[in-house]
């Protein structure tokens, strides 16, 4: 890949998560182009979400949607499917929000409010990562730590948009860009069926599963991960 056919990337974290999601990858992604990470936790809806990403977006990009950010890659699609070039969702659904979920959502909404948002995030921890990572200090900290980057708004923001989401499923079929699909072997939050059926959904599709993996992949498998969207990027470490 050379200067003058760098893609830029936009990468979209998820659910109470920052910048800091990616951390790990982004060293290895910007060697093949321009990476910026969206700040989702502005507005409390999909549509008004996606058109903020868009505004602040190069004209055409690559777009990657990690969970929630998913959410927001079809939205953003739905807006203007011709300013995006390639596509990756990781640890993701097309589905909409069970009445379950959104119950569970709401109550974790009110805790934040209260001012236990640590506590909410001690509570959804367990689902984040692999069941043999949920002592491990640094991807507990990284979560606080993107919790208090969010904030309570921000994470109130995330859920009522997350609880609104449309069915995507239905517009699977329509998506043409070069498309990556990345799930994880033991997500406990979105499993990795969810993932098989968006690349079942994509015609053309590359569904790669990390193994030894919970829901927060690009944390704890980031050279996999990274590999992954090197690929889909038509770039490579070595470049």
């Amino acid at each position: 890949m050379t200067g003058t056919d760098r893609l830029p990337l936009v990468l979209v974290p998820g659910l109470a998560s920052s910048a800091r999601i990616y951390s790990a990858i982004i060293p290895a992604l910007w060697r093949a182009g321009p990476v910026m990470v969206a700040n989702h936790a502005r507005d409390d809806s999909l549509a008004a979400i996606a058109a903020r990403v868009l505004s602040e977006a190069p004209e055409r990009f690559a777009l990657a949607g990690h969970s929630m950010g998913g959410y927001i890659a079809f939205e953003i699609l739905r807006q203007a499917p011709q300013r995006v070039a390639k596509l990756a969702l990781l640890n993701s659904s097309a589905r909409p929000d069970t009445p379950a979920a959104t119950e569970r959502r709401r109550q974790q909404m009110q805790m934040a409010r209260d001012g236990r948002l640590h506590e909410v995030l001690d509570m959804i921890f367990p689902t984040f990562v692999h069941p043999a990572r949920v002592t491990e200090a640094a991807l507990h900290r990284l979560v606080h730590d993107m919790g208090d980057d969010v904030g309570v708004a921000g994470f109130v923001n995330n859920q009522t948009a997350i609880i609104a989401r449309p069915d995507s499923r239905p517009g699977l079929a329509s998506i043409r860009c070069p498309t990556l699909v990345v799930g994880a072997e033991q997500d406990a939050l979105l499993p990795k069926e969810l993932s098989a059926e968006i690349a079942a959904g994509i015609a053309g599709s590359r569904l790669v599963l990390v193994p030894d993996c919970g829901h927060l992949s690009q944390a704890e498998r980031p050279d996999a991960v990274a590999d992954a969207l090197l690929v889909w990027l038509g770039a490579s470490h070595g470049q």
